[in-house]
């Protein structure tokens, strides 16, 4: 039967609303492909950076989309009409994601949604053998991140982790200039990512959720609570059930690049953080608007510090810097510069970004799908440590201040207090994963 793209929108708003799955007409990127060549992907969490991975990916050879998945029905009926105009193939609706993981045809699972999300869906995919793209952090717990890096060892799943700075040739040029040596002995970084959403600090009364919102769905294994709308869209991640603020936001970006930096690849020896909601201590949110963390090495130091003023060290409101015996490097997404120490004689430089880095990192997950090779970009064992440290911090700072060691072999922190934080307790009916 002939769809036409007038009643296809009628019909889905229908559709979607009785969680039903409704066929789509729509435009041509892998129309004439062989079908044992072309890779069929799926979306579950619509809304920003989900829908912008699946642009990317949608961009490579022999790549389509079959399904759309979102808990929002006002959201899902936009991005079918958005995948409407990119791609000739038909596609499904759902609000329910293990549709997707039903679904044989299916290759790859693109997870954009909020962090306490992320675990279920993955594992999920995993052991139903399709490969996964997931959006930063890995998780919003440690064990989630274990039990995630299990599940892709297990089953051989290739996955890429939304970490695009990995792909980014800005970053790796600075690499090479760091591993070149001319920055001498490189003793201290300092990471840092000041955003003034870290504060949310208008009060909003408890409510209905928007309709076409599937509330208790949205919340999932997190606890049962009322809908608000200062817990929702976006704002989600400055609360603990949900996200980890701006230390799992932008913290695993830029100490990920820290410790590709140092060639770093364990725990830290003890980290130290102090943290709370000082600028605004009325405010709703529960994350921390100022923290200050400090990860000890034998050798160095790495620091992370958030603040909610738009600005910080050297004129960047993010960033990382590398101080070494000769001079400094810092970096953010825009360029990275040398200042020189003294006399050392080292070039003052500046290196500029090409903006790729997104792009970058879809076209390298599908080359790696197709050669089935697990050392995507950024891989789901790089990640899971990225999300550590950002969770040690949190951990730290909720605690008081108290010192931590985290012993990755044994899964615990030998600190039964500190134990606690590690893995969630999912509400019923929802059962944290086994592999």
């Amino acid at each position: 039967m002939t769809i036409t793209r007038r009643k296809f929108l009628r019909q889905s708003s229908l559709a979607v609303a009785a969680g039903i799955t409704m066929p789509s007409i729509i435009s041509a990127t892998s129309k004439n492909a062989p079908a044992s060549d072309r890779l069929n992907v799926a979306l579950i969490g619509c809304k920003n950076m989900g829908w912008g991975d699946l642009t990317d990916i949608l961009k490579q050879p022999n790549v389509q989309c079959l399904a759309l998945c979102d808990v929002d029905k006002t959201v899902l009926e936009s991005r079918a009409k958005d995948l409407s105009k990119l791609q000739d193939a038909k596609f499904e609706l759902h609000k329910d994601y293990r549709k997707i993981i039903d679904n044989k045809d299916i290759n790859i699972v693109i997870i954009g949604t909020p962090d306490h999300w992320h675990c279920l869906p993955f594992v999920d995919a995993c052991q139903a053998g399709k490969d996964v793209y997931v959006e930063k952090p890995l998780a919003n717990s440690i064990a989630e991140c274990e039990v995630m890096v299990e599940a892709a060892q297990k089953y051989n799943r290739v996955v890429q982790v939304g970490q695009q700075q990995r792909s980014g040739r800005l970053w790796k040029e600075m690499i090479a200039y760091l591993d070149s040596g001319v920055l001498g002995r490189i003793s201290r970084v300092n990471v840092w990512g000041n955003f003034s959403y870290a504060a949310i600090k208008q009060h909003v009364a408890d409510s209905q959720p928007p309709e076409g919102v599937d509330f208790d769905f949205w919340l999932g294994p997190a606890p049962l609570r009322p809908f608000n709308s200062n817990r929702f869209h976006g704002l989600w991640r400055m609360f603990w059930d949900y996200g980890g603020g701006l230390v799992t936001d932008w913290g695993v970006h830029l100490i990920d690049m820290a410790l590709w930096g140092m060639h770093t690849s364990t725990v830290p020896d003890k980290v130290l953080a102090s943290g709370g909601n000082f600028a605004y201590p009325d405010g709703v949110q529960e994350t921390f608007d100022t923290l200050s963390v400090s990860y000890q090495f034998k050798n160095n130091i790495v620091t992370w510090e958030n603040n909610i003023n738009d600005f910080g060290p050297y004129g960047k409101n993010y960033g990382v810097s590398f101080t070494g015996t000769n001079g400094v490097l810092v970096a953010d997404r825009e360029d990275w510069t040398i200042y020189p120490t003294g006399s050392s004689g080292i070039e003052v430089k500046k290196v500029e970004d090409d903006g790729k880095s997104h792009i970058n990192h879809a076209e390298n997950f599908i080359d790696c799908v197709r050669k089935r090779d697990r050392q995507t970009a950024c891989t789901v064992e790089n990640a899971a440590l990225c999300a550590t440290y950002s969770h040690i911090a949190n951990i730290s700072a909720r605690l008081g201040g108290q010192a931590l060691s985290y012993d990755r072999a044994n899964k615990t922190f030998g600190n039964l207090e500190a134990d606690r934080y590690l893995k969630p307790a999912y509400r019923a009916p929802w059962t944290f994963p086994k592999v």
